[in-house]
């Protein structure tokens, strides 16, 4: 198993950026892939970005390419998410995932019970 915790959400002006992190334990943070997430209230989990483990692959929802960057730091046992030309659809909770059992991206990536593993969120508002 292991242990997820998002920092780095908040309160920003439409057009401005945030850059939210998730701290890894538990398991070797290099051996796993990694996505984000992102969930309104009452609607379903919807894919943001996917990284590989060993940070050489990723892939991204149309609707934030080219805005967001995900990246990964297996020293430090951290996964980011840098967002840009933020906008107010982009108001959500977000979420970090692991997926214990592989490496690589796999064809289900955009599916969240691909994930076994969560954090508790961190709250993204972004203002007109």
């Amino acid at each position: 198993q292991v242990q997820l915790r998002e920092s780095g959400g908040g309160l920003v002006q439409a057009g401005g950026s945030l850059r939210l992190s998730c701290a890894a334990s538990g398991r070797t943070f290099s051996t796993y892939a990694m996505a984000w997430f992102r969930q309104a209230p009452g609607k379903e989990r919807e894919f943001v970005a996917a990284i590989s483990a060993s940070g050489s692959r990723t892939r991204y929802a149309d609707s934030v390419k080219g805005r967001f960057t995900i990246s990964r730091d297996n020293v430090k046992n951290t996964l980011y998410l840098q967002m840009n030309s933020l906008k107010p659809g982009d108001t959500f909770v977000y979420y970090c995932a692991a997926t214990l059992t592989r490496g690589y991206i796999s064809e289900t990536y955009q599916s969240p019970p691909s994930y076994d593993s969560w954090g508790q969120g961190t709250q993204v508002t972004v203002s007109s």
